[in-house]
């Protein structure tokens, strides 16, 4: 691992717990709605944390697989 890679991994929790944040804040600005424009926008600002989330765990992956691949002399 190198620095670079490091800081990657720092942003990317960094990210990910601002996500998480706005997901918990698009469901509970869905369970309180008086209409359904906040519901359906607070679902959607949930729905959009949970994939964003989904996609950093995909490259997180990614990366480490693509990093295993070099060491072992793969092409990459």
């Amino acid at each position: 691992m190198h620095a670079g890679f490091m800081m990657e991994e720092a942003s990317e929790r960094v990210v990910g717990g601002l996500m998480l944040i706005l997901g918990l804040t698009g469901l509970l600005l869905a369970s309180g709605a008086l209409d359904n424009a906040i519901y359906i926008f607070g679902l959607s600002l949930a729905a959009f944390a949970v994939v964003f989330e989904l996609g950093l765990i995909r490259s997180h992956y990614d990366r480490k697989d693509r990093m295993a691949r070099a060491r072992a002399g793969f092409d990459v």
